[in-house]
């Protein structure tokens, strides 16, 4: 890697509000975009991990400034608010931060196995770039191994407790015969589709309706789960029908305004989306209540204690793979070196005489020129070659 390190950079739920959050955002096209720039100005390897709890770079460079000028510059944050509330990583500090994330360990609902998938995604644009090569690669697979061996030798999973089923959990919680009810999903992205899936499971409602900007992708998620799918044009027909409606589009800016709301009975919107895609004012209008991510994220029930007893076997694993990788980047660093003795010692030669004649001059020359590291070369060259001395004949 040169003089350039890993760094972590970014802001999450635990110091940065929602609104904070939300100005540091950064959509597909905008990655794109810093994820070019980044490469004209000298970045090597980059990977962005956009979500609603966080938005985090992890990147080799030479200073963590690059990367946060990088987050600043192609989102809506600002340095003194990055300064404020962000954090910035480097080295070993870093790795482990980013194997806790990509394991569930600092998700915002603890063992939230959601955003592995996430990474993977987001590894592959970097990959497509041509930002993700050798090292980017070796970490986010055994980010990957990480976490497979947490939710597989701990219990932290158990309950699949999620954004999305903390969304469906709340329902239960809060509306009465949901069965009966008329729920309403709109947007059928990663979240929109596990949102579907614990919808189905657990209110046993058979009458759900999607609607998505693609209608072909809401048929093919319709496919899997027994769901209603309804052109885009009928959103706002379906809303005033709604008991429940929950939005998980990926949009930049909000789909659902006051003008689509028009309800005589009592409605709960959830918004799992960020930048939030339903504008706060609905809240004000009469039978509408208005949830969001960070206030489903503060849900806790039996499952989420039941986790926490496993947290200290998840960090055990997580200390154990991170170690393997560290002694891997060490071995690593001495490549270059060893590739250029392969490259020096591969130098044209007539035969093997020559070569050795060559290599033992080199090493008699460098004796000579530097006697005060003469022992100190001799001995490594022994212990290297495991090389037999003749005694020296004393005149």
């Amino acid at each position: 890697m040169g003089s350039k390190k890993i760094f972590a950079v970014g802001l999450s739920y635990k110091q940065a509000s929602l609104s904070v959050r939300e100005s540091f955002s950064l959509s597909l096209e905008s990655s794109k975009a810093l994820l070019n720039h980044a490469k004209k100005i000298g970045i090597s390897e980059l990977l962005i991990n956009s979500t609603c709890n966080r938005t985090e770079l992890y990147g080799l460079t030479e200073k963590s400034n690059d990367l946060i000028r990088l987050l600043c510059e192609f989102s809506k944050g600002e340095i003194n608010t990055f300064n404020r509330v962000g954090y910035s990583l480097e080295g070993k500090k870093a790795i482990n931060h980013i194997f806790r994330v990509g394991s569930g360990l600092e998700s915002q609902i603890l063992g939230d196995f959601e955003i592995i998938g996430q990474l993977k995604k987001s590894f592959y644009y970097s990959k497509k770039l041509n930002m993700a090569n050798g090292f980017l690669e070796r970490m986010i697979n055994t980010v990957i191994q990480a976490s497979k061996r947490v939710k597989t030798e701990t219990g932290i999973s158990s309950g699949a407790t999620s954004v999305s089923f903390a969304a469906v959990q709340y329902i239960l919680k809060n509306v009465k015969n949901i069965s009966k009810k008329n729920i309403l999903l709109y947007g059928a992205g990663k979240i929109g589709k596990n949102t579907c899936k614990n919808l189905i499971k657990h209110t046993k409602n058979d009458h759900i309706v999607l609607i998505n900007r693609t209608k072909e992708r809401a048929e093919k998620i319709a496919g899997k789960f027994k769901v209603k799918v309804k052109p885009h044009n009928e959103l706002g027909t379906e809303i005033r029908k709604a008991d429940v409606l929950i939005v998980a589009t990926g949009a930049e800016h909000p789909t659902i305004n006051k003008n689509l709301i028009k309800c005589t009975s009592p409605l709960l919107v959830i918004d799992l989306s960020l930048p939030r895609n339903v504008v706060p004012e609905i809240s004000e209008i009469n039978h509408v209540s208005l949830i969001h991510v960070d206030e489903l994220s503060k849900i806790t029930d039996e499952t989420l204690v039941k986790r926490r007893k496993h947290l200290n076997k998840a960090e055990e694993i997580i200390n154990e793979v991170t170690s393997d990788f560290n002694k891997w980047l060490n071995h690593r660093k001495y490549a270059p070196f060893l590739n250029a003795i392969k490259t020096h010692l591969e130098k044209p030669a007539s035969g093997l005489e020559e070569a050795a004649s060559k290599f033992t001059g080199q090493v008699a020359s460098y004796l000579k020129d530097n006697p005060e590291n003469a022992s100190h070369t001799m001995d490594l060259l022994i212990d290297l070659f495991e090389l037999e001395l003749e005694e020296n004949v004393k005149a």
